[in-house]
């Protein structure tokens, strides 16, 4: 099972599920369940997800 900080990251920079989901281009249900770690992203979108933050995806996904 792979864990994400999406969820506190996302929050931390105040930016909304709607707006997060346009720029990664994709619905915000799936911002949603990446965030409740019901959903693992492509590599594609993982890579998105770390250019937004600035980070490694390392530090963003985790494998459990």
């Amino acid at each position: 099972m792979i864990k994400n900080k999406i969820k506190l990251l996302r929050e931390d920079k105040g930016v909304t599920q709607e707006d997060f989901a346009a720029v990664l281009q994709v619905s915000r249900q799936t911002v949603i369940a990446m965030e409740k770690g019901n959903y693992e992203p492509s590599l594609g979108l993982a890579l998105k997800v770390a250019k937004f933050f600035g980070m490694p995806v390392e530090k963003i996904f985790t494998i459990n």
